[in-house]
């Protein structure tokens, strides 16, 4: 599997650019249907390099910690349906997206889950493809899954963590600071689109989003805190 950098999320962006401009299309125009009950959490960056993902691995299995409103879970469902396999397991101690996921995008491919996901990491699967974590920001919450998720799951599992950059260093004792801690004492490279911390990662973006006709803000957002990995 491709690592994780600018060259492949560059290269993914225009190999789906077409599939790319409908989804936003379709998120933008669920967006306005739904306020203001959905706040959307991510960045049109660190959404569509989700998407992108998604469609190049072509997972069986997601698992999605943390949904809020469904912004982040529409993004990974439209994905799914647009490959035409996959299903979603999520987890959140709020059920709001029950009342934003539209029916015909759930479809048979989602299942949610109500609680604390620590008390639950026994549903997690061991063949889980790609796990998306938005849920507590606290370094005991990173240092859980780091010890009690991470180790069941598979070298070569794909992950993205959010609100890791808000700065160009995570504050300190942060999910962030563990996270990244952990990273670096095993040599495991990230990828992140963040202009705080990867400006030049963050404008190469936008200049070929520019150039693709993507340009038109889905939600506006400056903040892309995101970091994307591969376990090792």
């Amino acid at each position: 599997m491709e690592p994780i950098t600018l060259g492949l999320v560059t290269r993914l962006y225009r190999d789906y650019a077409t599939e790319l401009a409908t989804v936003r299309e379709e998120q933008r125009e669920l967006l306005a249907a739904r306020q203001p009950g959905m706040r959307a959490q991510l960045d049109d960056l660190e959404a569509e390099i989700t998407y992108l993902l998604l469609r190049e691995l072509r997972p069986d299995t997601v698992v999605e910690v943390g949904t809020f409103h469904g912004w982040s879970t529409t993004w990974i469902l439209r994905a799914l349906r647009d490959n035409g396999v996959g299903r979603l397991l999520s987890f959140d101690q709020v059920d709001h997206v029950l009342r934003t996921v539209p029916d015909e995008l759930a479809g048979q491919r989602w299942t949610f889950s109500k609680g604390d996901v620590r008390t639950k990491a026994a549903e997690i699967p061991a063949e889980t493809d790609y796990l998306f974590l938005d849920a507590a920001h606290s370094g005991s919450f990173a240092r859980w899954y780091l010890t009690t998720v991470f180790p069941t799951l598979r070298a070569g599992t794909r992950v993205s963590v959010h609100d890791v950059f808000h700065g160009r260093r995570p504050l300190p004792f942060s999910e962030g600071a563990v996270l990244l801690g952990w990273l670096a004492d095993r040599n495991i490279d990230y990828f992140t689109p963040s202009a705080k911390r990867a400006p030049e990662h963050n404008a190469a973006l936008r200049g070929l989003k520019a150039e693709l006709g993507l340009a038109e803000p889905v939600r506006t957002s400056r903040d892309n805190p995101m970091v994307f990995f591969d376990l090792a």
